[in-house]
C-alpha cells in the first residue's frame, strides 16, 4: 500500500516549543512479552532501561488488576505527588544544530511502518531533531499486555552527513514523537491522519487537508506574566486494533513543572469517499502540583498574517496569509458567535464568557484557491478544527483568544482554549472530555446565516468636499447562507449592532447577488477607547452568527 505525504511547514512557534518534563519515578518490572517481529520488522522490544527513557513499568491484564485506562491515570496521579524532574535530553544534543534541511532529510523508512501488511493503520515515528530532544517512551499493546519499542536509527534515512560521518543516536536518545497513517483520501494508499511532536502538540488532518493548524493536549499560563509552561507528552501506549477496526486507540501521559495528566484519545479517520472527516475523542485527567492561574483547555494554535482587513498585507502578492482566519463558537445558549483575527502591533487576548459551551474552534472558511494564490502553502486546504465539549469539569470560564503580532507566517502567532473561572489550584484534579473534529468551511450543525467577508475603512466618499474625520469607521459585514436565500426582499430583515465604546448610526442591510445580505454601519469612537462590537442579523427569528470584533484605534483600517 502506498504512502503519501502532506505539505509539510517550516513555522518556528512564537508561543511553543518542546518543554521540559519529568521523570516517573518509580519501579521498573517486566517489560512483558517481546513483539512478534515475524509481523512488525519495523520495530523490536528492547530492555526497559535502553529503550525507555522514563522507565514505566509494563501493563499488563490480570483479573482485579488495573485497565489500562486506570492504569496510566495512576501513573499520572502518583507522579503529581513527586517534585517535577527534568528529563535528561544529553543523548540526543547531537542534533541541536543541524539545519533546517538536515531536520527535513531525516526520514521514516516507510518500508519498516508497524502494522504495514494489515491493510489498516499505521505507525510511524520521529526521530530526535533540532529542539524535539525530549524522549517519548513508546509502547506498543497487544494481547491483553504492553511492550516498549527501541528507538532504532536504522529505522530513518538521514540523506546527510555530520563531519563526514552519518548521525547515529543510541537508544537512550528514543523517539521524539510518532505519527498514524491510514486510508482516508485513498481506499488504496494511506494518509497522515495525526502526528505527535513536541511537548504536548499534534496535529490532525482531515480528508484533502495538508498542514495547519495544531492541537495541543494542554496549554498552561498562556500570556501570563510568569511566563508559559509548556507540559510535554512523556510517553504513549497505542492498543493495536483488530481486523477492520475504524478506531485507533492510544494512551497518554502528560508532565510539566506544574501539572501531570492521563490522556486516553480515540482516532476515527475521515473516509475517502469523503462521507466524514477525521474524529478525535480526548479524556483528559489532570493532576496538579502547583497553582495554574490560567489553564488553557483543548488549545488550538494557529498562524494569522493577513487578508481579513489587509489584503495583499505589506508588499506580498498573495491576497490572504493565513492558517485559520476567524475563531467560531457556539455558546451554551446555542448562540454562534464569529470572531476575525487580527495581526496588531501589540499583544492581544480577549475571552468570549459562558457556561457549558456547545464548542469552538478556529476556522479557514474560504476554501477558494484564488483568495490566497499560494501554489506552495496551499492555504486553500488547511483545516479547520472543532472542539465539541462532551462532559467533565467545562462549567463557567470563557474561550480565550490570544493574538500576538509577528511579521512572519513562519510564527503561529494564534492560540485558542476554554479557560475555566478559577484556573487549577495546587493538589487538585479535573477531568475534561471533549471531541475533535476536522472540518472545512462550516459546521453542518451551523444552521443560521455566516460571514462571508468583514471590511473596515474610512467613511468617507472619494472627492467629499467635507469629509469627516478619518476617526469615524465605516464597517462592512456579508452573510451568506439559506435563512437569507428563503427570505425575500430587505424590509423584514435588520441589523442588530452593540457597541462597548463610541457611536453606531447609519445601520442598513442591502441584498447582495445570489441571495445574501450585507449589514453596514458607521462607527464614531469614543477618543482612544476600543469598541468591542457585536452584530447580527433578525427578522422573525435570528438569521446569522454574531460578528464579534474588537476595534482598536490603532487598527489602521
Amino acid at each position: 500500500m502506498e504512502t503519501s505525504s502532506v505539505v509539510e511547514s517550516n513555522r518556528f512557534s512564537l508561543i511553543g516549543g518542546a518543554a521540559l518534563a519529568a521523570a516517573l519515578g518509580v519501579g521498573c518490572s517486566d517489560p512483558g512479552p517481546a513483539l512478534d517481529t515475524t509481523r512488525d520488522p519495523g520495530l523490536t522490544a528492547a530492555p526497559v532501561s535502553s529503550a525507555d527513557p522514563e522507565h514505566l513499568p509494563a501493563w499488563r491484564a490480570r483479573p482485579g488488576g488495573p485497565t489500562l485506562d486506570e492504569f496510566v491515570v495512576d501513573l499520572a496521579r502518583r507522579r503529581a505527588d513527586r517534585p517535577f524532574v527534568a528529563p535528561d535530553t544529553d543523548a540526543a544534543r547531537a542534533v541541536a544544530d543541524l539545519t533546517y534541511g538536515q531536520q527535513r532529510a531525516i526520514r521514516f523508512r516507510d518500508e519498516r511502518a508497524i502494522w504495514r501488511d494489515d491493510g489498516g493503520f499505521q505507525l510511524q515515528f520521529f526521530h530526535p531533531k533540532g529542539s524535539f530532544r525530549v524522549p517519548v517512551a513508546m509502547h506498543l499493546v497487544e494481547a491483553d499486555s504492553s511492550t516498549v519499542l527501541a528507538f532504532d536509527p536504522d529505522l530513518f534515512t538521514m540523506g546527510f552527513e555530520v563531519e563526514g560521518q552519518e548521525l547515529a543516536l543510541p537508544a537512550s536518545a528514543g523517539f521524539a514523537g510518532f505519527r498514524v497513517l491510514a486510508p482516508m483520501n485513498d481506499a488504496e494508499r494511506v494518509d497522515e491522519v495525526v502526528s505527535f511532536l513536541g511537548a504536548s502538540y499534534f496535529r490532525l488532518l482531515g480528508p484533502r487537508h495538508v498542514y495547519g493548524l495544531s492541537s495541543r493536549g494542554l496549554a498552561v499560563n498562556v500570556a501570563s506574566p510568569a511566563g508559559e509552561e509548556f507540559p510535554d507528552f512523556r510517553a504513549f501506549w497505542i492498543v493495536r486494533p483488530r481486523a477492520g477496526d475504524d478506531t485507533l486507540t492510544f494512551f497518554g501521559l502528560l508532565d510539566g513543572p506544574s501539572v501531570t495528566g492521563a490522556y486516553r484519545f480515540d482516532l476515527t479517520p475521515g473516509r475517502p469517499d469523503g462521507s466524514s472527516q477525521t474524529t478525535l475523542d480526548v479524556d483528559a485527567r489532570l493532576f496538579s502540583r502547583a497553582t495554574i492561574s490560567v489553564l488553557g483547555v483543548a488549545p488550538l494554535t494557529s498562524m494569522y498574517l493577513h487578508g481579513t482587513f489587509r489584503r495583499g498585507g505589506d508588499d506580498d502578492v498573495r491576497p490572504r496569509v493565513h492558517d485559520s482566519e476567524a475563531l467560531s463558537m457556539e455558546s451554551g445558549r446555542g448562540e454562534w458567535i464569529w470572531r476575525p483575527l487580527t495581526n496588531r502591533g501589540s499583544l492581544q487576548v480577549t475571552t468570549l464568557r459562558d457556561r457549558d459551551p456547545a464548542g469552538f474552534g478556529l476556522v479557514q472558511r474560504d476554501r477558494a484557491f484564488e483568495a490566497y494564490l499560494d501554489l506552495e502553502a496551499h492555504y486553500h486546504r488547511r483545516p479547520s478544527e472543532w472542539v465539541e465539549p462532551l462532559g467533565g469539569d467545562w462549567g463557567a470560564g470563557g474561550v480565550m483568544l490570544v493574538e500576538i503580532p509577528t511579521p512572519s507566517e513562519f510564527n503561529d502567532n494564534i492560540v485558542a482554549f476554554w479557560a475555566p473561572d478559577g484556573g487549577l489550584p495546587a493538589g487538585d484534579e479535573r477531568r475534561f472530555r471533549y471531541r475533535l473534529h476536522t472540518f472545512d468551511a462550516h459546521r453542518s450543525e451551523q444552521s443560521v446565516a455566516h460571514v462571508v467577508r468583514t471590511r473596515i475603512g474610512w467613511d468617507a466618499l472619494p472627492g467629499e468636499a467635507a469629509p469627516p474625520p478619518r476617526t469615524r469607521r465605516r464597517v462592512v459585514v456579508d452573510f451568506e447562507g439559506a435563512p437569507l436565500r428563503e427570505s425575500s426582499g430587505t424590509a423584514t430583515i435588520e441589523a442588530v449592532v452593540e457597541t462597548s465604546a463610541g457611536e453606531v448610526d447609519d445601520v442598513r442591510v442591502l441584498a447582495l447577488p445570489g441571495g445574501g445580505r450585507r449589514a453596514t454601519f458607521a462607527l464614531r469612537p469614543e477618543a482612544d477607547r476600543p469598541a468591542d462590537i457585536r452584530l447580527y442579523l433578525r427578522g422573525d427569528t435570528i438569521l446569522s452568527e454574531t460578528w464579534s470584533y474588537l476595534w482598536r484605534p490603532d487598527d489602521g483600517h
